[in-house]
């Protein structure tokens, strides 16, 4: 029986037989559609070469895609682990023609790999072809021998397949396997096609029209062929199960875990293992690629899918964290295949481990504020809307976790008072996602690029160069010439100008051209760009003359400006690998930006790092920036480079050569320090960045922490303001500045003894009378209940509930209700007592006084709530809120 691994080999080396170009998986980030959230299908890599937008290097190709499908248009979320073929991250093995070969080769193709390679029987398998498609057809029947019956002509658009409104699109050829009578379901086109028996294994998609925005479609001059093929559904039927999940890959998956859950897992919580073995996959590829689990975008996407599955091992029971302990396996299982997973091993562990910690600290309030919500609902009932947005705002639970639990009682959730509940309160993050970050890839750039080639980079040896301009662009469009005043985009022959990218900023300096008459033109280089992969985009600022494409043009990088980059963005691979040696391997890159100013460097890691930490850190690096060896830098294959030991960054697409970076030596004397593929400028020896020094250290998102820091005479200016406000405060406390910790800490010592002797003052008086109540007046009856109600001015929320806690031992059966006003603003606390607790809730009587007051909600207990406003004047407002509601009048 073949593994998922050998079908894998088996279908790209037929393919590389086939002449194909064996193209590695692209990253599930997409690195050329903007409008995605993830690489959804095999062919997303490759848009561009089918729109025209961009000429591909090969006429034809074969990959085995990753691919998740688990937010926006294409979700499969909610049916994962209750169906057979359901996953939210799958593999799509394709093979792609790009105006090479056209339908007859690629049903051959096809044909000969599904019954000779892979040995399938003819009489299990029949295909659809799009009902007007009579090429397709034919060829099935000449090159397949199959009968009519066994080619079914589908008028919808289930066989005609479009990238968008517009653009390429063309007829569908799917081929089914009939897994057999004892399953149940008819072939496609029938009444019952939705059942199990006959299961699509590759959807041959034949690309042969543009779509015009008029609702005409026109041939393509170069018809192409994009193919898909679920990795996980032909291995179903090449092991001989109906079930996904039966597969090899599954089932090790799901034994690790009923092994370290403990238990047999039987039907009831079959489920449960599916859903757990199929989001590890999908976290731990998603991880590996450098998203991160957040509240918005793609981070948030990967914390559903990860509390999704965190909660179905909560409902096996497992004792401790689960998902960090199984990722192993799968990387054992898929990692030889994508070695990125073995790379990126300790970060996918870590990250796992803390969000599952994380989440577990709320899963079980979550859990039974749901079971009490549910309680009292029949089966077919709904959940309010109310209820799941609290879930979600306060206990992390995204609407398909809460809509999943529900689902086993019989219930669902009401979606528009959920919708109705998150807009007032605050808007979604996943909803504002505003795509890849990525600037959408023009044509007009591809067009240039395709016409001019790339552009030669000499920056790595020059800030000095003479180009030719070859193209000239504003507004989006090519012109003949720009004149002084003028903003325009420059694309030269050659640069020296660095463009951005690798979180290196694009160089800024000036550019001169000779003109008639012996003048100069003028302009200023502002900032440099990529674009269409290797296209370097200049902004110029023209400041004298006319520049018209073809003139031999001066190019000038402001040579201080890119020194201080070089050091900074050297600096940062040396800061990289000493947060490796200090936290642990755990950590990885997660963004950087470096320019003439300072490093800004973001990380994977769980927990601010402490003072000694960042000490050790500072220490390592400038122990390599002393020992001033020279910077080593080499092209490799990047499979060569990483095989050596180089560090790639999550998520990056590389193409067949990277530049490997080495930098320093061990300090235990064992290899290099820094080893790191990297494209951009660097030092020429460490002893270049001259001294290096963090100056903050803060947290950015769930498990991401970013360090600023600053070389050279960066560093120093700041180490001699640090030690002037030193001298400063040595000077004004007439101490010697190594003392003046100790005065510091003596005033602050001195400052909080005079808070509480206030505090207690306060309280004090307070308890003496107040307004709203008169100097010792006792508690009065509101709506059948005794209430000590009082404004107390000058008294903020922080020493309201010390007050509220005297009164209540004065009035152990009633209601106190105390309004204070300090600094302009207004705070309540209202505490409930005794029998008093089962008709009143001191949240909702403190919210009616904070909504008097202008201000929005409070929190706490039924019985005791605190809340504030912006209003300290409304005071009383608040106060005879509170008695409206008690009498019965709010």
């Amino acid at each position: 029986m073949p593994s998922v691994n050998d079908i894998r080999t088996h279908f790209l080396d037929y393919f590389q037989k086939k002449d194909h170009a064996i193209v590695a998986s692209a990253p599930l980030v997409p690195q050329n559609d903007p409008t995605l959230l993830f690489v959804n299908a095999g062919m997303v890599p490759f848009k561009n070469y089918f729109t025209g937008a961009e000429t591909p290097p090969f006429p034809r190709a074969a990959s085995s895609q990753k691919s998740v499908r688990a937010g926006g248009k294409h979700n499969d979320l909610d049916n994962v682990g209750y169906t057979a073929r359901h996953h939210t991250f799958f593999e799509m093995l394709g093979n792609f023609s790009f105006g090479d070969y056209f339908k007859e080769r690629a049903i051959e193709l096809a044909w000969e790999l599904l019954t000779k390679e892979f040995a399938l029987p003819v009489d299990k398998l029949l295909v659809t072809v799009y009902a007007e498609d009579d090429e397709a057809h034919g060829l099935w029947k000449r090159i397949a021998g199959l009968p009519d019956e066994k080619i079914i002509r589908i008028a919808t658009a289930d066989n005609f397949w479009s990238m968008g409104d517009t653009g390429p699109c063309g007829p569908c050829s799917e081929i089914f396997y009939d897994h057999g009578e004892h399953i149940p379901g008819g072939p496609p086109g029938s009444p019952d096609e939705d059942g199990d028996r006959f299961v699509e294994i590759w959807n041959l998609v034949f690309m042969q029209f543009e779509q015009q925005a008029t609702g005409d479609r026109i041939n393509l001059p170069k018809p192409s062929i994009d193919t898909g093929m679920g990795l996980e559904r032909i291995a179903a039927v090449l092991q001989g199960v109906h079930d996904n999940y039966d597969i090899d890959l599954f089932r090790t998956i799901i034994a690790a875990s009923r092994d370290l859950v403990g238990g047999t897992g039987g039907a009831s919580n079959g489920p449960s293992h599916r859903v757990i073995a199929d989001h590890l996959r999908s976290s731990s590829f998603l991880i590996a690629d450098g998203v991160t689990p957040s509240n918005e975008g793609r981070g948030y996407v990967l914390r559903r899918i990860m509390r999704r599955a965190m909660r179905h091992a909560h409902l096996l029971g497992a004792a401790d964290p689960l998902m960090h302990r199984l990722a192993p396996t799968l990387i054992a299982e898929m990692g030889e295949a994508y070695p990125e997973l073995r790379r990126a091993e300790a970060a996918i562990v870590d990250t796992l481990r803390q969000e599952e910690e994380r989440f577990r600290r709320t899963l079980g309030r979550g859990m039974s504020l749901l079971d009490e919500a549910t309680a009292g609902l029949a089966e077919g009932e709904v959940l309010s809307g109310e209820t799941a947005f609290k879930l979600y705002d306060t206990y992390g639970f995204p609407l398909d976790l809460t809509q999943d639990a529900v689902r086993a009682k019989g219930l669902t959730v009401d979606l528009e008072g959920f919708d109705a509940a998150m807009t007032r309160q605050r808007e979604l993050a996943r909803e504002a996602w505003t795509g890849s970050g990525q600037v959408a890839a023009a044509g007009e750039w591809f067009a240039i690029r395709d016409r001019l080639g790339p552009t030669e980079f000499l920056g790595y040896d020059h800030v000095e160069a003479t180009g030719e301009l070859l193209a000239l662009v504003e507004g989006g469009r090519e012109i003949d010439a720009a004149l002084a005043g003028a903003s325009v985009q420059a694309v030269f022959d050659r640069t020296p100008f660095y463009a951005e990218s690798g979180g290196q900023a694009g160089d800024q300096g000036e550019a001169e051209w000779p003109m008639e008459g012996g003048k100069l033109g003028r302009a200023r280089v502002a900032d440099v760009q990529k674009q269409a992969g290797d296209l370097f985009v200049h902004e110029l600022e023209i400041l004298e003359g006319v520049l018209k494409p073809g003139a031999r043009v001066r190019l000038a990088v402001d040579a201080q400006r890119r020194a201080q980059t070089r050091a900074n963005h050297s600096a940062t691979h040396l800061l990289h690998a000493a947060l490796r040696n200090v936290l642990g391997p755990h950590v990885s890159q997660k963004g950087q930006m470096v320019d003439g100013e300072r490093i800004r460097f973001d990380f994977s890691h769980g927990a601010p790092v402490t003072p000694e930490e960042i000490d050790r850190i500072e220490a390592e690096v400038n122990a390599v920036v002393r020992q001033n060896l020279p910077a080593e830098t080499e092209l490799m294959a990047p499979k060569d480079a990483m095989a050596a030991g180089a560090m790639a960054l999550f998520g990056e697409k590389y193409g067949e050569t990277v530049r490997v970076l080495t930098l320093g030596q061990s300090l235990a004397g064992d290899g290099a320090y820094s080893v790191e593929l990297c494209g951009g400028t660097h030092v020429a020896r460490t002893g270049d960045i001259a001294l290096f020094k963090v100056v903050q250290e803060q947290g950015v998102a769930a498990g991401v922490r970013r360090i600023e820091a600053l070389t050279g005479e960066s560093a120093r200016r700041w180490l001699l303001d640090q030690a002037a406000v030193s001298k400063g405060l040595a000077d004004q406390f007439k101490v010697p500045v190594a003392e003046v910790p100790v005065r510091v800490a003596a005033l602050e010592a001195q400052r909080r003894q005079l808070e509480k002797e206030l505090g207690e003052a306060k309280r004090q008086l307070a308890m003496g009378g107040g307004s709203g109540g008169g100097a010792l007046a006792g508690p009065e009856e509101i709506g059948g209940v005794q209430v000590l109600a009082r404004v107390m001015e000058g008294v903020g929320g922080k020493d309201l509930r010390p007050i509220a806690e005297e009164f209540k031992k004065q009035l152990p059966d009633g209601v106190i209700a105390l309004v204070g006003s300090a600094e302009g603003k207004a705070a309540v606390t209202v505490a409930v007592t005794g029998s008093a607790q089962a008709r009143f809730n001191a949240v909702e009587l403190a919210k009616a006084a904070v909504a008097a007051m202008g201000g929005q909600g409070a929190g706490g207990r039924p019985d005791f709530a605190q809340g504030g406003a912006p209003d300290g004047a409304k005071a009383a407002d608040g106060l005879a809120a509170v008695r409206a509601a008690l009498a019965g009048e709010g």
